[in-house]
């Protein structure tokens, strides 16, 4: 079934970049947090080299059990709090939900290295989700200037759940919009080249619309008759 699953996520990504008006890479992040060690495994056993979970101690647990696998790149997709992250930043590549000046001052003084962040924005405006709103992102970005430690490499979204298609493609269209506005700046130290948007519900529109990450988990790890969303 995984072989199966992972075979079909790939060819939606493929048919999604031809029918998108400038086709980029993308690159599949399975988010494992719903999966043992084990499966994740055997997925990248299948050749998937980014790995994504949403709580730090998860990610650690799965890091550990996958240390014999090499050249893996390791996403954290969800909130992290600040005490945290002093234990998880260093064994992060990227963090896909950086939203707050706290959470930034922290990674400075707790990294040993840049880590590549993309600025989760709350495009829907939903009050349930976390994320700058799209009026603020610049401003945020620009804040970020004095830590080195940082590289703003993309913005990030999460469409709500059960929107019409329309509705899906018209926010990854407005993120697509003000990533473009954000690269044009020429920010050496937030060159946000990068979209992360898109899940296993909506990830072909989010190709359509320009998606360079997309978070994987339930297509790829679920029968195809079973519903539900991971992030």
């Amino acid at each position: 079934m995984l072989e199966e699953n992972l075979k079909v996520v790939k060819t939606k990504i493929d048919q999604a970049l031809q029918r998108a008006p400038k086709g980029k890479n993308v690159t599949l992040v399975a988010v494992t947090k719903s999966v043992t060690s084990a499966r994740a495994k055997e997925l990248v056993e299948l050749g998937v080299v980014d790995l994504a979970e949403n709580r730090a101690e998860n990610l650690l647990e799965k890091q550990h059990q996958l240390q014999d696998q090499h050249e893996l790149t390791w996403h954290l997709i969800g909130t992290l709090q600040t005490r945290k992250i002093k234990d998880i930043i260093n064994d992060i590549d990227y963090f896909h939900a950086l939203d707050r000046l706290k959470t930034a001052k922290e990674i400075q003084k707790r990294s040993k290295k840049v880590i590549k962040c993309f600025v989760q924005v709350n495009v829907s405006g939903e009050t349930t989700k976390q994320g700058i709103s799209l009026d603020g992102v610049k401003e945020f970005i620009e804040d970020l200037e004095k830590f080195d430690k940082i590289q703003v490499v993309g913005l990030m979204t999460m469409a709500p759940l059960g929107e019409p298609p329309e509705t899906i493609r018209k926010y990854f269209r407005q993120l697509a919009d003000k990533q473009k506005d954000i690269a044009e700046l020429n920010l050496p130290y937030a060159p946000c080249t990068e979209l992360s948007m898109g899940m296993s519900n909506d990830f072909e529109i989010a190709v359509e619309e320009g998606a360079t990450f997309v978070r994987i988990g339930t297509s790829l790890f679920e029968n195809h008759d079973e519903e539900g969303e991971h992030k």
